[in-house]
């Protein structure tokens, strides 16, 4: 390994508080810290990816491809969208009554 990410020191700390199952108990939860370090390094390497993209090559590739590898979740109204075409699909919810509570979802922001 050429160039090792290490998270600095005040990082690790916040991570540990943040996996501790209840402030009173230690240690802290090992796969909690495990998945928040290793989130931690993969933002990090896309990032430096994003970088060299963007030196070697023009254009919306980097932006691109940090869009395609960090997917941003679907917002409670898209989820709530989802759960209502499922519910008719699997007839708990009649078309009518699922058209009146779209309509007024969609008049909701994201």
């Amino acid at each position: 390994m050429n160039n090792p990410i290490t998270p600095p020191p005040e990082l690790v700390e916040e991570w540990i508080e943040i996996a501790k199952p209840e402030p009173w108990k230690r240690p802290p939860d090992p796969n909690v810290l495990c998945a928040i370090a290793a989130q931690w390094g993969a933002d990090q390497e896309l990032e430096s990816c994003c970088s060299w993209v963007d030196w070697k090559c023009s254009g919306p590739t980097a932006r691109l491809l940090r869009k395609d590898r960090r997917p941003k979740p679907p917002s409670l109204k898209e989820q709530a969208l989802l759960a209502i075409d499922t519910a008719v699909a699997d007839d708990r919810l009649s078309a009518d009554v699922a058209n009146v509570v779209r309509r007024a979802l969609e008049q909701l922001d994201d």
